[in-house]
């Protein structure tokens, strides 16, 4: 993937990972759009970053229809799709709240996939066509207080490399580590990377391999080649301590 002169598709970048990696490509000379279902939120970012945005909500089908109509009308030089559009909450299985895990499943396995199908056939017209999907560290090594979240980015890791061999255009997998967000809280959590420092990293690991496949800061190489190398037990044991 090329790094400038793009014109990109960020679902979700109203907050956190999506609005700094937004920022980053936008200062590198490409034309980003974003998406949230606040449409305040999406007018201030507009004015604040010149970023624009248009109102979608992944978890229903006719939005994500109505935005693939909207975006590639408005800007048919569009190559690049990021789906960072996803939702992460604790769930006690021993009291189960059903509708929650439907939710976090609907959000982020199904909203990957329908917008990716949304705008696939698009990008395969374009020669520089790319699909950036974000899974997470916990997609290799879950999080037992987040069980339907770490499943559903196993879910997305396994379904980008189907993409990766099915379709005539560059997919990559964006696998970020606990970093320091409004997701679960984390914003002051001294365990979780920095945004402006992953944010650093992705994007020069961007940069530095354009061929890339998967994009993995040094912080989540722990849980993501766990099971590559022998240490899989031992890094659930560390995540996941006795209460």
């Amino acid at each position: 993937m090329k790094t400038t002169g793009n014109t990109i598709f960020l679902t979700g970048g109203t907050s956190g990972i999506g609005l700094e990696l937004a920022r980053r490509f936008r200062d590198l000379g490409n034309t980003v759009i974003i998406s949230g279902r606040r449409k305040d939120l999406l007018e201030k970012i507009a004015a604040e970053d010149h970023i624009d945005g248009i109102e979608l909500d992944v978890a229903d089908p006719a939005s994500i229809a109505a935005a693939y109509e909207t975006v590639t009308a408005k800007y048919p030089d569009l190559n690049v799709l990021i789906t960072m559009a996803g939702i992460m909450q604790p769930e006690d299985l021993r009291n189960h709240d059903l509708a929650l895990s439907e939710q976090i499943i609907t959000i982020n396995l199904l909203g990957t996939i329908r917008t990716v199908t949304a705008f696939t056939p698009h990008l395969r017209k374009r020669e520089d066509g790319v699909i950036m999907t974000v899974s997470s560290g916990l997609a290799f090594v879950p999080l037992v207080m987040t069980p339907t979240y770490s499943a559903t980015k196993a879910a997305v890791h396994s379904y980008t490399q189907s993409l990766r061999h099915q379709l005539d255009l560059q997919v990559i997998e964006l696998v970020p580590p606990a970093v320091q967000t409004t997701m679960l809280d984390q914003e002051n959590d001294p365990h979780a990377m920095p945004l402006a420092e992953f944010a650093d990293e992705t994007m020069q690991l961007l940069q530095d391999n354009p061929d890339a496949d998967e994009i993995l800061v040094n912080r989540v190489r722990f849980l993501r080649d766990a099971e590559r190398e022998n240490r899989y037990a031992d890094v659930v044991a560390a995540l996941n301590p006795p209460a």
